[in-house]
C-alpha cells in the first residue's frame, strides 16, 4: 500500500486513526501491529513470511544472548547470519549469479525471485535491535508482540527512516498521544505528500524522458537537464516519504529522528552525508565504523574504515555495478576531505567566493554521483557524463520544448526554494494569522496533491526497490 495512494489516505489511515483514538492505551500496540502486517501483506502477502521469519529469529537470538552470557557473541553472529541470508538471497543472488558467469565463463541460470518490498530497511532495522542488546544498551524485549511491533511498524517499514532501536524502545512501551502531535503529525504528512506528488512526480516525469533515451540522442544542455531534474526528483521522493513517515509516527505517538537536513545547502560531501539520509549514515557509523575502529587507530585505519562504509553503502542500494560505484564515488571525495581535514577548513571564516566555490564542488559531485546512482549500468552512466561535458557526439532528436513545459519550469523554481531552509520552520509560526495562513495553504497542497494522486494510475516510491 503506498502513502500516497487514494486507499491510504481516504479509507485505511483514517479508519486507523479513528480505532486508535477511541480505544484504551492497553490496546494501542496490538491495533498498530496488526494494522503494520494488513498494510504490508496489502501489496504481496506471500512475503509477509519472510518479515515474521525476522522477527522471529531476531526475538529468540536476543533472548539466547541474554540466556547464554558465555556465547554472546556467537548467538550475535548466528543471528545476523540469519538476517543477511534473507537479504542476500533476495537482493544479491541473481547478481552474484551473473558475475560468477562473467567472470568463470560458467552458464549458471538466474532464479526468478523478486525482492520483499522494504526487506532492506526491517533487516537493518533488526539488527540494530540485536547490537543494541549485545552492546548492552538495551535489554532484550521479552514481549514478542513489541518487538514485532518495532520491526514492522507501518510508517516507517518500507522506505525507512531505519529507525533505531535504542531510540525507541521507552516509546514502543509507554507513549502520549495528543491534539498537538496529532496536528503536528497530519502537517508534517501532507508536506510530504505534497513533496512526493507535485515536486518529485513532476521533476521525474522529465527525468525519464531523458534517461529513457540513448545518450547519444540527446545534447549536452538536455544531459545537465536530466541529471538535475533527478537530482531533485530524488530528494523530494525521499524526503517527502520521510516526512510522511514521520508525521504518521507523531499521529500514533512516536517521535522518529530527522532523516533529511537540507543535504543540497551543503559545502562538501561529508557534510551531505550529513544532512542526507541520515538515519542510513549513522546506522552505518554506530554499527560498523565504530566497530571497525573509526578514526582510533591512526590515519590510515580511519581511510580503510571509511572506504568499507561507503563500499557498503552503494551495495545496500543495489544489486548493481552502478550502486557499487557509486558508494566508491561518495567514499573517495570523504576520503579525500578527511585527509586534507576539510571540517576545520569549515569552521574557517572566509570570503564569499570561497563559500560559492563550496557550494558548487558539493554539488557538482552529487548531481554526476546522481547519475551514476539512476542509469541502468555503467555504460550508460559513462555515455550520459561524456554527453553533460560535450564529450560524445550526439544526434538530438526532440528540441527543448519536448522535455518541459510552463508548469515543470515553476516546478524547478519551487524546487530550488524547497530544497533550502527557507521555510524550515513554518510548522512552529506562532502568530495567529500567520498560523491560520499556513493552515490554508496546507490545505491547498493537500486538494493539489489529492487530484494528483487521482490522476495517476501507479507512482511508487524511489526508495521502494531498495
Amino acid at each position: 500500500m503506498l502513502f500516497s495512494s487514494m486507499t491510504f489516505v481516504f479509507i485505511f489511515l483514517p479508519i486507523l486513526l479513528l480505532l486508535y483514538l477511541v480505544t484504551k492505551k492497553e490496546l494501542h500496540n496490538p491495533i498498530l501491529l496488526v494494522a503494520s502486517i494488513i498494510f504490508y501483506a496489502w501489496g504481496e502477502p506471500k512475503y509477509l513470511a519472510i518479515m515474521l521469519l525476522t522477527i522471529i529469529f531476531n526475538y529468540f537470538g536476543a533472548l539466547a544472548m541474554e540466556k547464554f552470557v558465555n556465547h554472546k557473541k556467537l548467538c550475535l553472529i548466528l543471528t545476523i547470519i540469519a538476517d543477511l541470508s534473507f537479504l542476500v538471497y533476495f537482493k544479491y543472488f541473481n547478481f552474484l549469479i551473473a558475475n560468477c558467469n562473467n567472470i568463470f565463463h560458467s552458464n549458471i541460470h538466474a532464479l526468478d525471485i523478486i525482492m520483499p518490498i522494504g526487506i532492506s530497511f526491517y533487516t537493518f532495522q533488526a539488527m540494530s535491535y540485536l547490537i543494541d542488546v549485545y552492546r548492552g544498551e538495551v535489554k532484550a524485549q521479552h514481549d514478542f508482540y513489541k518487538l514485532a511491533l518495532y520491526i514492522c511498524l507501518f510508517p516507517q517499514l518500507i522506505a525507512g527512516p531505519i529507525v533505531k532501536y535504542h531510540d525507541v524502545a521507552d516509546q514502543i512501551d509507554s507513549r502520549e498521544v495528543c491534539f498537538e502531535k496529532v496536528n503536528l503529525g497530519v502537517k508534517r504528512f501532507i508536506i510530504g505528500l505534497s513533496k512526493k506528488m507535485l515536486i518529485a512526480n513532476t521533476m521525474g516525469a522529465i527525468a525519464d524522458k531523458i534517461f529513457t533515451q540513448d545518450p547519444h540522442a540527446f545534447g549536452h544542455g538536455i544531459a545537465w537537464l536530466g541529471s538535475i531534474a533527478y537530482t531533485f526528483q530524488i530528494y523530494f521522493d525521499f524526503s517527502g516519504y520521510s516526512d510522511m513517515a514521520i508525521g504518521l509516527g507523531l499521529i500514533f505517538g512516536f517521535k522518529f529522528l530527522e532523516n533529511f537536513n537540507y543535504p543540497y545547502i551543503s559545502r562538501s560531501i561529508t557534510e551531505f552525508w550529513r544532512r542526507w539520509h541520515i538515519s542510513l549514515s549513522t546506522w552505518f557509523k554506530q554499527y560498523v565504523y565504530i566497530s571497525l575502529g573509526g578514526n582510533r587507530q591512526g590515519k590510515w585505519k580511519t581511510v580503510r574504515n571509511l572506504g568499507i562504509v561507503f563500499l557498503l553503502t552503494g551495495i545496500w542500494h543495489g544489486a548493481a555495478w552502478n550502486f557499487v560505484v557509486w558508494g566508491i564515488w561518495n567514499g573517495f571525495f570523504i576520503i579525500v576531505e578527511k585527509l586534507l581535514n576539510i571540517k576545520e577548513f569549515e569552521q574557517k571564516e572566509h570570503a564569499k567566493w570561497v563559500y560559492v566555490l563550496q557550494h558548487f564542488y558539493c554539488i557538482f559531485l552529487f548531481v554526476i554521483g546522481w547519475v551514476i546512482f539512476r542509469a541502468d549500468n555503467m555504460k550508460y552512466a559513462w555515455d550520459y557524463i561524456m554527453n553533460m561535458f560535450g564529450l560524445l557526439h550526439t544526434n538530438p532528436v526532440y528540441t527543448f520544448a519536448y522535455y518541459v513545459d510552463t508548469i515543470e519550469i515553476i516546478t524547478f523554481v519551487v524546487a530550488i526554494l524547497c530544497a533550502m531552509p527557507i521555510f524550515k520552520n513554518m510548522l512552529e509560526v506562532k502568530n495567529k494569522f500567520g498560523r491560520a495562513f499556513i493552515n490554508l495553504w496546507l490545505l491547498v497542497l493537500f486538494f493539489l496533491s489529492t487530484v494528483s494522486i487521482a490522476a495517476n494510475t501507479y507512482n511508487p516510491f524511489i526508495y521502494f526497490r531498495f
